[in-house]
């Protein structure tokens, strides 16, 4: 948290989170044309960003994009924000994101953070009916094979699936990809949206990104700029802690 804060504290840097969260997915060359120094050192201002975990990077070709990542500031709400005076203050509108629908080769939405676990136990979380229903409010069903069905299913008795899609990769335990769609929009294959868990090893931590792209609408945009960072801090608790942080369930895009 310490490296988040001292992040912050500089307006360069600052600028820079501020371009992102005006277009999301830039390269250095474009974010150098916004500030009035040298290539190095807007190099070294994203180094320090992405070491504070508050940008992510994603490699498309010989480009490096930089992706905005609200996941320490989702924290910082519920850590001290929460706890006051505003209990449901959203964090994230001063850090949601709106991705140029133009740029379709790129990544919507890139969200990364680090869990003191192991790899296997975050696969497991990711993947396991019980564990899902446990901090996400829905049960993750499915075999888990490439080419199988998946299934966000309600964990009220109900049965009903909010989000249903197929497993186009699975790589226990370092990479799980799947493609997201609303059950009414299953054989729409322009309504199908993709998401790619990447679980690397970081130290005696592990790494997690979350890449969601593909968003079919505003809906679909706005229901991931609210979803992911807090999904994934209850999943960093369920795993560091045993429990799940008191929230409500999220209804994933579609839903």
């Amino acid at each position: 948290m310490d490296k988040v804060f001292k992040a912050l504290a500089d307006e360069t840097r600052r600028r820079l989170l501020d371009l992102l969260h005006e277009d999301n997915g830039r390269t250095l060359g474009e974010l150098c044309e916004h500030i009035d120094m040298a290539r190095q050192s807007v190099t070294q201002h994203l180094a320090v960003l992405e070491a504070a975990n508050l940008v992510a990077t994603v490699r498309r070709g010989r480009e490096k994009l930089h992706y905005l990542n609200p996941v320490p500031l989702h924290e910082i709400q519920e850590r001290w924000i929460d706890k006051f005076e505003r209990p449901r203050l959203s964090a994230l509108g001063a850090v949601k994101r709106r991705a140029e629908e133009a740029m379709t080769d790129k990544p919507t939405f890139v969200y990364v953070t680090y869990i003191h676990s192991t790899p296997e136990k975050v696969w497991d979380a990711l993947t396991d009916a019980d564990l899902t229903a446990a901090y996400w409010g829905h049960s993750n069903v499915s075999d888990w094979r490439t080419g199988s069905r998946w299934e966000h299913v309600r964990t009220d008795g109900s049965g009903v699936a909010d989000v249903v899609g197929t497993v186009v990769e699975s790589e226990r335990p370092s990479r799980l990809v799947t493609t997201w769609a609303a059950p009414e929009d299953e054989g729409r294959e322009d309504r199908h949206s993709r998401v790619t868990f990447d679980i690397r090893p970081h130290g005696e931590i592990v790494r997690l990104t979350v890449t969601h792209e593909d968003l079919a609408d505003e809906g679909e945009l706005a229901d991931v700029s609210g979803g992911w960072p807090a999904v994934l801090s209850n999943l960093k608790s369920v795993l560091e802690t045993g429990s799940p942080l008191p929230q409500e369930p999220w209804l994933m895009p579609g839903a």
